[in-house]
């Protein structure tokens, strides 16, 4: 037999194999196959088996997942369909949650709680769509939302905006910190009763007999264990069920057999042998080991909670350049309106000072904006009509118009957001170790409690059995793969956020420790290099067939098809020269090479020496001898041919960028070899390369020649990068180990690259370069010291320091150091925050 059903609840490929495996194991099942786009699983079995049994495998695997026949949720989902009801969230959080330790890979959830393989809290995503939109409600009748003010439609009371709720991360941070305080005053006088112990003639005692004590010991350790703490033992289940063996089994095995043995030795003190009893024959009791222990590990979560708000604060201080609000400017009035209602073709009047509040391109007036929120660099840029604004930039001292051209989730701001969000998710490849090693850690520490309980029990000095049982819950205590486990996602996280804020976008972590092995970077010339803002200098025409004025119009009219760069600028002068602009048919672009079509009932083809030899157009060596004048000085000079007969020339000179000598000059002196190819002729790209003191250069390079050139270096053992800005960069961005693009440069080659450069210059790639470094030098130190606390740690609290220097572990002293474990990954993750990477 074979079915499909439809299972609900997956996000990521670690998802469709959680549910492969799941569905394989049901008793009665020969294969499973599950498909994430489709949300399909394809089962087979030996015979018919009803869903209920795959439903609940599922359910008993968690419940995160659901298997449905397919007809049954078409319909549940035309149902659902019909009761939606349009409703925003109320809170300044997103809904969307995922594991700080990226448990499994990318996966989120849509409300809070813990992981189920950690058991770690999950952590909020932060993006615009909450922070943005502004709602408004009524102080009479709180049930009442709007989108806009205006009136109550119950009371025709005035609406009020709308206070957002704590985020989840808020919330989360305050129930914790409730619980700690709670479990400190429970804990305090049971530690109290539990050291007068150690003090001679113990006044306590003349109150009332220690078994007394002990009762109230165990009656306040009740609210720390079945409500302070409770959720570490909920964990500890869950892993041990799940066999997702984690930081929380540990703390419940030990907690719980500290308070359990406690109870039991009260409850049936005669079953205990006399080495586990006081003077006065009472069990010797570990209630304060137990709450103490629990109280100071949630102390490490309230800590962890506070640092957690800081990892993602990059992200934070993006979305506060968000404005909620914006001027709208129709038939001549001007008004206010939410960020949220801003249509595309819109037109906003930005007043001095403002944020702008949508990306767009500015129709009326002229100003200068602060935009070092977005490329780092603090010097405002001056813009003029049809020049392109940010959202989330900041205005100067000059009101504008300006259209709006992306709004919602296209402006760059929300897309620098989700790309530092998914980034902050991504694995690194480093991050194997930690996982390879995580995996056997738990079991492994439970075999080493286990041993040290039967060497202490065996050899220890009296009492034995009160020595072995201290001691192995100490190992279990000490221990902490969370430290292992958070050590590379924090520095990715930080590190990430502070690209971000410097102009440097990651896609993904793998991007980090690529971009940190770099030995060959390879840049394309216009628009990496140079400005990509070229200019014409001077138009030719070879012979007396056409003019000067003929070829100018023949040229912007043919390029004004194109989305080049180099022509965007002849159909500029084109215009400001009063040049006609004609009608193109059959326009065709031919890649690497230039332009073709039909004007005026004429065959066009404009482009390189490569162009006119594809449009059968000879150049002659005065032709050529008159080009060459031009390109030896840097010059690009692109040939005109009418019905294959070359008429004219058209020379562009593009400046080359200011920061383009001294990022060169820094990468090479990292011992990183830069090479320069570039599809305009030889003697442009050597007066560039002259200029740059490049010794490797090559020209003529069509997108499969510089996608051949990447291959050949990877094969010779190289990590390279490349740098390019257009769609004939976008093969080699892709196969390039680290592809960098700039963010002047088209969407077709920041799709294909895994770092983004805002600002597009090369001073860019050098603070990408600084910031891996920083990244995997703070990772590998977290790495180090996770592995070595526990191999340090572990082995001090079974006793190895006992015959030699009387040294034991109090399980108390475990419990904090691993607590300060984590918290002090965290904080050295941290520091990646004031690292310069300029």
């Amino acid at each position: 037999m074979k079915h499909t059903y439809h299972i609900q609840g997956m996000t990521c490929n670690g998802c469709r194999n959680h549910v492969e495996q799941t569905l394989s194991k049901v008793e009665g099942v020969t294969s499973a196959s599950v498909n994430l786009e489709k949300e399909e699983a394809t089962i087979e079995m030996q015979s018919h088996l009803p869903i209920e049994r795959f439903q609940e495998a599922l359910q008993n695997d968690g419940g995160s997942y659901s298997i449905h026949n397919h007809d049954e949720h078409n319909h549940s989902d035309a149902v659902g369909a019909a009761k939606v009801k349009k409703e925003k969230p109320k809170g300044k959080g997103t809904g969307t949650f995922y594991c700080p330790m990226h448990c499994e890979g990318d996966k989120t959830y849509d409300k809070p709680g813990d992981c189920p393989v950690c058991g770690m809290d999950l952590v909020e995503e932060q993006n615009l769509s909450a922070e943005a939109s502004e709602q408004w409600t009524c102080p009479m009748h709180p049930e009442i939302i709007e989108d806009k003010p205006g009136a109550c439609p119950i009371c025709a009371m005035d609406l009020v905006p709308l206070q957002p709720d704590l985020s989840a991360e808020e919330k989360s941070y305050s129930k914790l910190l409730k619980k700690f305080w709670i479990a400190l005053g429970f804990t305090l006088p049971i530690f109290l009763i539990a050291m007068s112990e150690m003090v001679p003639n113990n006044p306590l005692y003349d109150i009332m007999e220690q078994k007394w004590w002990n009762w109230i010991q165990l009656g306040l350790s009740i609210p720390v264990v079945f409500y302070a703490t409770w959720m570490f033992f909920e964990r500890a289940y869950r892993s041990i069920k799940t066999w997702n063996l984690n930081m929380f089994t540990l703390i419940g095995i030990g907690a719980g057999v500290a308070w359990l043995f406690s109870v039991f030795g009260m409850l049936f003190p005669d079953f205990f042998p006399v080495q586990f009893k006081t003077e006065s024959g009472a069990v010797h009791v570990y209630f304060e080991a137990a709450t103490v222990i629990l109280t100071l590990v949630l102390m490490g979560q309230v800590l962890e909670a506070r640092a957690h708000s800081k990892t993602n604060s990059a992200v934070k201080e993006l979305l506060k350049l968000a404005p909620n609000k914006a001027v709208r400017v129709v038939d001549g009035n001007e008004e206010e309106v939410s960020i949220d209602q801003i249509q595309k073709g819109d037109i906003l009047r930005v007043k001095p000072g403002d944020k702008i509040p949508v990306d767009g391109v500015i129709t009326e007036g002229h100003t200068s904006v602060d935009e070092s929120m977005i490329s780092g660099e603090p010097i405002p840029v001056d813009k003029s009509e049809d020049d392109k604004v940010s959202s989330g930039t900041i205005n100067g001292n000059q009101s504008f118009l300006m259209k709006a051209e992306k709004v919602g989730s296209d402006t760059l701001l929300s897309q620098i957001i989700q790309m530092v969000n998914d980034a902050s998710r991504s694995r690194a490849p480093i991050q194997n170790l930690a996982d390879s090693v995580s995996g056997y850690f738990v079991p492994v520490v439970v075999v080493i409690s286990l041993f040290t309980f039967a060497v202490w029990a065996a050899w220890g000095p009296e009492p034995a059995y009160v020595y072995a049982l201290v001691n192995a819950i100490a190992v279990l205590i000490i221990a902490c793969p969370c430290a292992l486990g958070l050590a590379t996602p924090m520095s990715v996280m930080v590190g990430v956020g502070k690209g971000a804020q410097n102009g440097v976008l990651i896609k993904n972590a793998e991007a980090l420790e690529k971009m940190d092995k770099l030995d060959i970077l390879i840049v394309d010339k216009t628009g990496t290099i140079t400005e990509g803002k070229p200019t014409v200098e001077k138009i030719g025409a070879f012979g007396d067939v056409f003019s000067e004025k003929d070829i100018l119009r023949f040229i912007a009219s043919l390029n004004s098809s194109s989305e080049h760069p180099l022509a965007e600028a002849t159909v500029k002068y084109g215009k400001e020269q009063k040049a006609e602009i004609l009608k193109v048919e059959k326009f065709s672009a031919v890649t690497g090479k230039g332009v073709e079509g039909k004007v005026a009932g004429k065959k066009l083809d404009l482009g390189n020496a490569k162009m006119m030899a594809y449009a059968k157009a000879e150049i002659s060596s005065d032709m050529e001898k008159e080009a060459q004048s031009f390109q030896k000085k840097g010059k690009t000079v692109s040939f005109l041919s009418v019905d294959g007969e070359v008429a004219g020339y058209v020379v562009i000179g593009n400046k080359i960028k200011k920061t383009s000598a001294k990022a060169i000059a820094a990468l090479q002196e990292k011992g990183i070899d830069v090479i320069m190819l570039t599809g305009d002729n030889h003697d442009t790209a050597q007066a560039v390369a002259s200029e740059l003191n490049l010794a490797d250069f090559k020209a003529g390079m069509l997108p499969e020649n510089k996608l051949e050139e990447v291959k050949k270096l990877q094969e010779q053992g190289h990590i390279v990068a490349m740098a390019g800005d257009g769609i004939n960069d976008a093969p080699a961005l892709a196969k390039s180990d680290v592809g960098i693009a700039m963010g002047t440069g088209t969407d077709v080659a920041i799709e294909s690259a895994m770092i983004t450069l805002v600002k597009g210059d090369l001073h860019g790639i050098v603070k990408a370069h600084n910031l891996s470094h920083a990244v995997m030098k703070n990772i590998k130190q977290n790495l180090f010291f996770a592995l070595i606390y526990n191999t340090l740690g572990v082995p001090i609290a079974a006793g190895v320091l006992y015959p030699f220097f009387g040294i034991l572990l109090s399980p108390m002293i475990a419990a904090l150091a691993m607590s300060f474990s984590s918290v002090s990954v965290i904080a050295n993750a941290l520091r990646l925050r004031t690292k310069s990477i300029q």
